[in-house]
């Protein structure tokens, strides 16, 4: 795995059904080596601190192998990296083989899976479909959030490596799917299963505990 591309954003100010919206969802590529810290990326800005940024949503980031089914299913081929709102775009990010709790080394920053992307209506405003959000979640490929162990600085072309895989089996994808997939085979075990890791973020415990009742 490696870094395609690096996307930053200042907060942006879009009218969106007839009302005004902050974002920091319109990332663009850019040249300049970045500074991972503890809460966020130097430099990258976000609207609604209340979901995103913070210590379970640092860093997000999305697989460069995605864009050619967005770009049929949306019938876009200008959508450009950074466009789903990803501060790295990474070649072969998979998110059934990236475990909750798996150690990433992006650049010199130590990286931990926290949780799978739930978007919100931000991504339909970025990617002008209304059917943007529905399409995503029933794709299962959500791209990655990480909590940062150890701050550092990581550039386009940097290699991504994982430096500790985690002892279960419970993927960002199957993970987002047992909770989405209403057809999902034994989703209940997995997301009890899911609820024993202590890398899990709060923000999805608190979401099974919810949907399991418990």
């Amino acid at each position: 795995m490696k870094i395609i591309s690096t996307n930053t954003s200042k907060i942006k100010t879009v009218v969106h059904n007839g009302k005004e919206v902050k974002t920091g969802i319109f990332k663009t590529p850019t040249n300049e080596p970045v500074v991972i810290e503890k809460l966020n990326i130097i430099g990258d800005e976000q609207a609604d601190l209340v979901n995103h940024g913070g210590i379970d949503k640092a860093v997000y980031a999305f697989s460069h192998n995605h864009y050619a089914y967005w770009k049929h299913t949306l019938e876009n081929d200008d959508l450009a990296v950074g466009a789903f709102g990803e501060n790295f775009t990474i070649s072969e990010l998979d998110e059934q083989n990236i475990h909750i709790g798996d150690r990433i080394r992006v650049g010199t920053a130590l990286l931990e899976v926290s949780q799978p992307r739930v978007p919100c209506f931000k991504l339909a405003i970025a990617l002008n479909n209304k059917q943007s959000l529905k399409l995503f979640t029933q794709y299962y490929h959500t791209g990655v959030y990480f909590r940062v162990l150890e701050p550092g600085m990581a550039k386009t072309g940097d290699a991504v490596t994982i430096e500790h895989k985690a002892d279960h089996n419970i993927s960002v994808k199957a993970l987002f799917q047992a909770f989405y997939d209403k057809k999902y085979p034994d989703y209940e075990s997995v997301l009890l299963a899911a609820l024993e890791l202590p890398e899990l973020a709060l923000e999805w415990q608190t979401k099974i505990k919810k949907k399991l009742g418990i």
